[in-house]
């Protein structure tokens, strides 16, 4: 199912307004749960894809058996960007199509899982922990690449970690999901634990680096975005 979604009412338009909001939002983050247990229930990958000659941006929801990784039901949305490019604000790029996107689901979406950052941001309120909040889901955040904190040594075997650091404070971890192949970084978002979150990434990768939920929210994201220019 695709919907098309519009900028909402009120959203912020410069910096200015956007950091107000997080600072608004931010003593909402549930951090004392421990999170659904991987392999049980659903879990619901998200993901972004921009056209910015015609500044658009279509975001892809696939929900996936959280035992099987078997596709249960996938939904898209696409509308204009919503904010500019501002490091540390992606999040009100995104968030207007990725509602759009779960909003189109009928299926419960469980665990919600991010390409991006939840609390490992330099304003402890990334992606994951913003739709979060905004939501009420559980929710996390798998990135490709750091952002701003760095790490300890880190073993080559599957499943070594090492804490992403924000001085003295444990903020996310580094995950290796496959042997010798550069990690994943993994944070909270919302209503879930850290040990929890770096559990469902070590589930969701039985075959590759990245999780089946991102893998498969990117490639829906793009055909959406496709679909669109024939």
């Amino acid at each position: 199912m695709q919907r098309i979604t519009g900028v909402p009412e009120g959203w912020p338009t410069d910096e200015a307004a956007a950091r107000a909001v997080q600072d608004a939002l931010r003593d909402r983050v549930v951090r004392d749960e421990t999170g659904p247990a991987p392999g049980a229930g659903t879990v619901t990958g998200i993901d972004v894809a921009y056209d910015d000659a015609r500044d658009l941006v279509a975001a892809a929801a696939v929900v996936l058996d959280a035992a099987t990784l078997d596709v249960v039901e996938e939904a898209t949305a696409v509308g204009r960007v919503a904010f500019p490019y501002v490091p540390g604000l992606l999040a009100f790029r995104e968030i207007p199509a990725v509602l759009g996107a779960l909003e189109a689901l009928r299926t419960d979406p469980g665990l919600v899982v991010c390409d991006g950052y939840g609390l490992a941001h330099p304003r402890r309120f990334g992606l994951a922990s913003h739709l979060g909040v905004l939501t009420g889901l559980p929710t996390m955040g798998v990135a490709k690449n750091p952002f701003a904190f760095t790490h300890g040594a880190l073993g080559q075997a599957r499943g070594s970690a090492a804490a992403l650091l924000d001085g003295g404070e444990e903020v996310g971890r580094a995950l290796r999901t496959r042997d010798g192949v550069k990690p994943v970084y993994v944070s909270v978002g919302h209503r879930i634990g850290l040990a929890t979150a770096c559990a469902h990434t070590l589930a969701l990768t039985p075959a590759y680096r990245l999780a089946e939920t991102t893998r498969r929210a990117d490639r829906l994201c793009r055909d959406a975005l496709l679909g669109l220019t024939r």
